[in-house]
C-alpha cells in the first residue's frame, strides 16, 4: 500500500458525485473532531466566568473594601488567562483522521473510504483489474456516511463531576440578583457605594402630590425605598418628606440625573423652635432638649432624579408636560349679524385651562394712537373633555374699530402649568356690522377714523361736516340731523381719553339708532346679559347668582323679541322667511329653562355649551326689514304662482287616485265576468254637470249615507265610460300647467325640464283615459306627479337665487338675508316655500298623530261592521295592511 494522494483515484475518478459526497463528509468529520478537542479545555474557562458572575450577582464586590475588590478582580483575570493555556494544543484534524472516524462511526470494514485513494503494491494488469473491482465494491458501502455529533468525553476529564458546581451556583446567583440586595456585573469595575447607616429611630413619611389639573392621585413612597423601577410622576409634582424621631437633623437630598445633589430645605413653619437655656438649668436636661420635632421638606420635581434620606433611596422618572396644541377647525366666518364665528380643536396632556383668539391688524402705524386696545375673543373650551376638544365660538366684534379692517388671527391655548400653544395665523377681514342705511354707515365710518388713531380727529370732523352740507336732501329726518350736529360739537370739544371714548360710544349709538332704532339697544342688552351669565358659569357662581342672571337674560330676551316682532310687522314674508323660519318665543323659553336646570343640577359644562348655542343662534338671527317697491310686488306674484302649482299638484294627485279606483273596479268586474250591474249610473250623474254648471252632489251624499261608493253599482261598460270622462279633467290640468310656465317666463324665470316632462306625461295619460285604459293612465299620472315635484324644486331654487341677488351683499361680502346653509335660526332644516311637494320627510306633530289615530279607529269600526260589498272590505283591509 502507498500513502493517499490528493488526486482523484479509484472509484472517485469515474464517479464525481461520490467524490463530492465524500469531500463533504470529510469536512463535517474534521469539524466534529475539532469540537471534540475544543470542549474539554473550554470547561475551565466557562467555570471561571460562572464564578465571576456568581460573585457579582451575590453582591460580593459591593460589600468588600476596594483593595479586596481589586484583588479579587486580578485573581479572576489571572484564572481566566490560565484557563486559556490548554488551547495552545488545538490543531485542525487531518484527512486521514477524518476518514478513520467516518469508517469507525459508520461501522464500515475494510476501510472503504481509504481504499479509494490507495494503490496496489504490484502494478500488473491483473492486479490493477482486481484492485479496481475491489474499489468499486467498497464504493457502494460509502453511499450513506454520517459524521454524527461531537463526543468530547468530558466525564473522562472531570471524574468527580465538579462542572456541576459553577452551573448550580450561577443559576442561584441569577435568581438572587433579582432581589433588592442583588448585585450587578459592573460592581467589580466601580467603587463600592457609600455605606449609609440607617437610624432605626428615624421615621420617614414621603409622598408625591401630582398637580391638581392632572387628575392623578397622590403616590405614597414605601418606608424602605423598595421600589425597583423609577416612579413615573407628572412634571411639576410636589414632593413632601416628613422626618420625625432621632436625635440629629436628617439631611434630605435630591440627587439629579447628572449627579448634582440638591438639599431640600425645611419648611419655615416646621423648623424647631430654639429656646434660650438659662445657666441655672441642670446639665442632665440638655440631651433631652436636643430631640427634634417632626420636620417637613418640600420641593417641586421638574427633572429626573432620586430622593436620598436616612440611607434610603427613591428614584423618579418625571413625565414632561407638553405644551398644548390648538388649530382652526375650518376657516373663521361671519354670521348674519356680523359676529365672528371660529371653529377650533385643542389638545393637551391634562386639559386646556384657557384659550383665546389673538387679533391684530395686518397694517399698523407705529406712530398711531388707537383709542381702544386690541379686541378680546375668548374661546369656549369644554371643561369635561378639555384634553382633546372641538368647539365653535361666536363673538360679536362689530363694535370694535378694527371691524372691516384686515386682521391676522392666531389661536392661543394655555394649560394649567402656564404653557402656551399657538396656531398658524390666518388673515381675513374682520366682520363688521352690515348697515343698510347709508347715513348710519357714514356715522360708523367717522367713529372708526378717530378710534383707530386719535390724531385723525380733524378728518372725522370733516366727514361729519360733509354729511350736513345739504341736509334737506340727504337727511330726511330732523332727529338724525340734530344728532349729527350734537356729535360734531362733541368731537370738537373732546380732548382727553375718556371724552374721546364717550364721543365714540355716542357716535356708535347714533349709527345703531339710525339703522335699527330701539332694536339695537335691545340687542346690546341681550348680548351683555349672555356674557354675564357665561362668566358666572365659568367661575362656578352660586345658584342664587345664576338665578338672578337668568332672570336678567329672560327680560333682555323678551325685550329683544318684542322689538323684533314690531320690526317684522310691516315686513312682508320673504321666500326664506316662512312660518318654519320664524324663531318662536316658546323655543327660547325652553332653551333658557334647560340652561337654568342644568346649572342648578351641577352640570355647568352642558349649561355653558347650551348658552353658547343660544348665542350662535341669536347671532345668526336676521331681523326682517321691509321691502321696497317692485321687489315686494315680485314676491307677491311669486307666491301666487307657488300656490297655483300647489293646486295643480293636489288636483293631479286626486285625479290619479280616482283613476286607480275606477281601474281596480273595472278589473274586478272583468275577472268576475259581470257585464250588467244595474241601469242607474250614479257616477256618471255626479261627473256630468247640471244645468247650473255644478256637480250633482245630493245623490252622492245619499249614497255616502248608505256606506257605499257610487261606482259600486256600475257595470264594466259604465266604468270604462267613466274613465273616458276623466280625460277632460286631465287635459284641464295640462292646460293649467302650460299657463303656469308662461307666467313664470314673464317673471324672468326659466321653467325647469320637470314641467315640460310633466306636461308630456299628462297628455299621454289623457290619451289613455280617452281609450278607457286605466292602468297605463295611472302610470303616466304618477310620472307626471314626480316631474311636477322636480319642477317645483327647480322653481324654488331659482326664486331663492333671485331673492339673494336682489338683496345683494353687505359690507365685506356679507349677505344681508342668507338662507344660512338651508337651516332656520334654531339650526333645523328649512322646509320648502309654499305647499309641501312631498319630497321631504315631515315629522308629524301631536295634532297629526291624533288625527291619524282617529282615522284608523274609524276604519277599524267600519271593517268590524262587516261591509256587504267584497270590494269595500278588501279596500279597508288594504288600508289597515292586514291582507
Amino acid at each position: 500500500m502507498t500513502s493517499p494522494s490528493r488526486q482523484k483515484k479509484g472509484a472517485f475518478a469515474y464517479r464525481p458525485s461520490l467524490a463530492r459526497l465524500v469531500t463533504t463528509k470529510r469536512l463535517l468529520a474534521r469539524i466534529v473532531l475539532f469540537f471534540e478537542q475544543l470542549l474539554p479545555p473550554l470547561m475551565p474557562v466557562l467555570s471561571v466566568i460562572a464564578f465571576y458572575l456568581s460573585a457579582s450577582w451575590f453582591g460580593l464586590f459591593r460589600s468588600v473594601p476596594d483593595w479586596l475588590r481589586i484583588l479579587l478582580l486580578i485573581a479572576f483575570a489571572g484564572a481566566f488567562l490560565v484557563s486559556l493555556l490548554p488551547f495552545r494544543t488545538l490543531r485542525w484534524p487531518r484527512v486521514a483522521e477524518a476518514d478513520r472516524m467516518l469508517e469507525e462511526r459508520n461501522g464500515l470494514p475494510h476501510q472503504p473510504v481509504t481504499v479509494q485513494e490507495d494503490e496496489p503494491a504490484f502494478d500488473t494488469p491483473f492486479g490493477r483489474a482486481l484492485w479496481r473491482e475491489h474499489q468499486t465494491r467498497m464504493a457502494e458501502k460509502i453511499a450513506a456516511l454520517d459524521a454524527g455529533l461531537p463526543r468530547p468525553d468530558i466525564a473522562a476529564h472531570d471524574r468527580f463531576a465538579l462542572r456541576a458546581v459553577p452551573a448550580l451556583l450561577l443559576v442561584t446567583a441569577f435568581g438572587y440578583s433579582l432581589s433588592i440586595n442583588g448585585g450587578s456585573i459592573r460592581d467589580a469595575l466601580q467603587a463600592a457605594p457609600e455605606q449609609v447607616v440607617s437610624d432605626p429611630a428615624v421615621r420617614i413619611d414621603a409622598w408625591v402630590t401630582p398637580p391638581s389639573y392632572t387628575g392623578r392621585a397622590p403616590i405614597y413612597l414605601t418606608a424602605d425605598g423598595s421600589e425597583q423601577a423609577p416612579i413615573g410622576i407628572p412634571q411639576f409634582s410636589g414632593l413632601t418628606v416628613r422626618v420625625s424621631g432621632g436625635k440629629t437633623a436628617e439631611k434630605v437630598v435630591f440627587r439629579k440625573a447628572n449627579g448634582e445633589a440638591q438639599d431640600i430645605a425645611v419648611q419655615a413653619d416646621t423648623k424647631p423652635q430654639q429656646t434660650a437655656a438659662s445657666a441655672s438649668e441642670q446639665p442632665t436636661a440638655a440631651p433631652a432638649s436636643q430631640a427634634l420635632v417632626a420636620q417637613t421638606h418640600m420641593m417641586k420635581l421638574q427633572e429626573n432624579g432620586a430622593l436620598e434620606v436616612n440611607g434610603r433611596r427613591w428614584s423618579f422618572d418625571v413625565l414632561p408636560d407638553k405644551a398644548p396644541e390648538i388649530a382652526f377647525d375650518g376657516l373663521p366666518k361671519p354670521s348674519v349679524n356680523g359676529a365672528l364665528e371660529i371653529g377650533f380643536t385643542v389638545k393637551d396632556d391634562y386639559g386646556i385651562q384657557e384659550a383665546h383668539a389673538e387679533i391684530v391688524p395686518v397694517e399698523t402705524d407705529p406712530t398711531a394712537t388707537p383709542l381702544y386696545p386690541l379686541p378680546e375673543y375668548r374661546l369656549d373650551v369644554p371643561r369635561r373633555n378639555a384634553r382633546d376638544a372641538k368647539g365653535v365660538t361666536s363673538r360679536n366684534l362689530t363694535e370694535h374699530p378694527l371691524a372691516g379692517k384686515r386682521v391676522r388671527i392666531t389661536l392661543v391655548a394655555k394649560d394649567a402649568a402656564g404653557q402656551t400653544g399657538r396656531s398658524p395665523p390666518h388673515e381675513m377681514v374682520l366682520p363688521s356690522r352690515p348697515f343698510n342705511e347709508p347715513l348710519a354707515a357714514a356715522v360708523a365710518e367717522e367713529r372708526q377714523v378717530f378710534a383707530l388713531d386719535t390724531r385723525k380727529m380733524p378728518q372725522a370732523i370733516a366727514l361729519n361736516e360733509a354729511l350736513t352740507i345739504r341736509p334737506e336732501e340727504t337727511i330726511p329726518k330732523l332727529t338724525n340731523y340734530l344728532l349729527l350736529e350734537s356729535a360734531l360739537a362733541r368731537m370738537k370739544l373732546a380732548k382727553g381719553e375718556d371724552a374721546l371714548k364717550d364721543t365714540a360710544q355716542y357716535l356708535w349709538e347714533i349709527a345703531l339708532g339710525m339703522e335699527d332704532g330701539d332694536l339695537s339697544l335691545a340687542e346690546r342688552k341681550l348680548r351683555e346679559a349672555q356674557q354675564k351669565l357665561a362668566d358666572a358659569l365659568d367661575r362656578n357662581a352660586p345658584d342664587a347668582e345664576i338665578k338672578k342672571l337668568m332672570d336678567e337674560l329672560r327680560k333682555a330676551m323678551q325685550d329683544y323679541m318684542t322689538e323684533l316682532a314690531e320690526r317684522m310687522q310691516n315686513a312682508p314674508m320673504q321666500p326664506n322667511q316662512n312660518a318654519q323660519n320664524i324663531l318662536r318665543q316658546q323655543d327660547l323659553e325652553r332653551m333658557m329653562d334647560q340652561i337654568e336646570n342644568l346649572a342648578r343640577s351641577g352640570n355647568r359644562d352642558a349649561a355653558q355649551q347650551m348658552l353658547s348655542e343660544l348665542q350662535r343662534m341669536m347671532n345668526n338671527l336676521q331681523a326682517g326689514r321691509p321691502q321696497r317697491g317692485q321687489q315686494g310686488q315680485e314676491n307677491s306674484e311669486a307666491r301666487k304662482q307657488i300656490d297655483k302649482l300647489g293646486e295643480i299638484l293636489r288636483d293631479q294627485q286626486k285625479l290619479m287616485e280616482q283613476t286607480f279606483r275606477l281601474d281596480q273596479q273595472l278589473r274586478d268586474r272583468m275577472q268576475r265576468g259581470e257585464t250588467d250591474m244595474g241601469e242607474n249610473d250614479p257616477l256618471l250623474d255626479e261627473m256630468n254637470p247640471g244645468e247650473n254648471g255644478e256637480p250633482q252632489d245630493q245623490q252622492q251624499g245619499q249614497q255616502g249615507k248608505e256606506g257605499q261608493q257610487p261606482s259600486d253599482q256600475m257595470t264594466a261598460e259604465q266604468l270604462r265610460e267613466a274613465l273616458k270622462q276623466l280625460r277632460a279633467q286631465q287635459d284641464a290640468l295640462g292646460k293649467q300647467l302650460g299657463e303656469l310656465q308662461k307666467s313664470l317666463g314673464e317673471m324672468g324665470m326659466k321653467p325647469g325640464p320637470g314641467f315640460g316632462q310633466a306636461q308630456r306625461e299628462m297628455e299621454g295619460a289623457g290619451r289613455e283615459l280617452g281609450q278607457g285604459r286605466g292602468q297605463p293612465a295611472v302610470e303616466g299620472q304618477g310620472r307626471a306627479l314626480e316631474a311636477l315635484r322636480q319642477g317645483a324644486r327647480d322653481m324654488m331654487n331659482q326664486m331663492m337665487q333671485a331673492q339673494q341677488g336682489q338683496q345683494g351683499q353687505g359690507p365685506n361680502g356679507q349677505v344681508g338675508q342668507g338662507d344660512q346653509n338651508g337651516r332656520d335660526p334654531l339650526g333645523r332644516p328649512r322646509r320648502t316655500q309654499g305647499p309641501e311637494f312631498g319630497d321631504n320627510v315631515k315629522v308629524p306633530d301631536e295634532i297629526d298623530v291624533q288625527r291619524a289615530r282617529e282615522i284608523l279607529d274609524a276604519i277599524r269600526e267600519k271593517l268590524g261592521n262587516n261591509p256587504p260589498q267584497e270590494m269595500e272590505r278588501r279596500y279597508l283591509e288594504r288600508l289597515l295592511d292586514i291582507q
